[in-house]
């Protein structure tokens, strides 16, 4: 019989070494990233150079491009630049925040400082669980325009196929909804914008036989995306100050999807459901 495989050591104290270790990027907002994105979630027009970003359209800019040699087999870049080198193979961006104090505009250099707040360490009902939180401030003119804190989350690789998770009902009736079903196309252009390497959403093998899941997973960035862009549909004339969002459950290509939201007296409460009417993410746009 096999030994099971041996609990991965996690030194927390290492891994703290990395809190406050910084990281700064500079890049202009160029006009195609936006143009394609526009593309991707069916938008009639896109914006062009000196329009205001659409939210969260600033995460397809100031992305890591790490050599071949730098990419773990997960697709991922290796551990331990500025992220800390959590031994933990299975990572996701689990939630965030954002509060807008000016647009970013197309077509004019930005720079993006980011900074790892906090590493922590929890035990879940499936082993460890390592949380690592990273701010973002993106900035114009010396302005800044965008506060961000990203949540991420590692966890341990599972060593078989597993049911999903009990999941929370979604809402019944929502006053919007947008009804698809992500296919590899869908995933797979998002994954090129963003240069998201992950191969759970583009390879089926990898995605299936070695993170057991049932098919390709929609990401959650994705998720968040199209939450915003609902919001911006349904309220053309909003002006969006702030968004969280918090990963439930994952989404898989080839299954109904459903992005729906319900104004309220200050934004609207969101959230995405799956083929079976669970909630997949929560989030909530705050409008100024």
């Amino acid at each position: 019989m096999n030994a099971a495989p041996a609990a991965p050591v996690i030194d927390l104290a290492h891994l703290r070494g990395w809190v406050g270790r910084e990281q700064v990027m500079t890049q202009a907002i160029d006009p195609f990233p936006a143009r394609a994105l526009a593309g991707l979630l069916d938008r009639a027009t896109a914006p062009g150079e000196g329009d205001a970003l659409p939210l969260p359209w600033h995460w397809l800019y100031f992305l890591d491009a790490p050599a071949r040699a730098a990419t773990g087999a997960d697709g991922h870049p290796l551990r331990g630049g500025f992220l800390p080198p959590v031994p933990l193979p299975r990572r996701m961006w689990a939630a965030g925040r954002l509060q807008v104090h000016a647009p970013l505009r197309i077509g004019r250099i930005a720079q993006k400082v980011s900074t790892v707040r906090s590493v922590d360490l929890k035990e879940g009902k499936t082993g460890p669980l390592v949380f690592v939180t990273v701010d973002h401030v993106v900035s114009q003119d010396g302005h800044t325009c965008i506060a961000e804190e990203q949540n991420i989350v590692y966890r341990d690789a599972p060593t078989a196929p597993a049911p999903l998770p009990p999941g929370e009902r979604a809402p019944a009736a929502p006053a919007w909804e947008h009804a698809l079903v992500p296919d590899p196309a869908l995933l797979f252009r998002f994954s090129a914008l963003t240069y998201n390497g992950h191969r759970i959403h583009y390879d089926r093998d990898y995605a299936t036989q070695v993170e057991f899941y049932p098919a390709l997973v929609v990401h959650g960035p994705l998720l968040a995306t199209l939450l915003l862009d609902l919001v911006q549909r349904e309220q053309p004339g909003a002006a969006i100050n702030g968004f969280s969002f918090r990963a439930m459950r994952p989404s898989f290509d080839g299954q109904p999807l459903r992005v729906c939201g319900t104004p309220t007296a200050t934004g609207a409460e969101l959230w995405a459901s799956d083929a079976e009417g669970f909630t997949g993410m929560k989030a909530s746009a705050a409008f100024a």
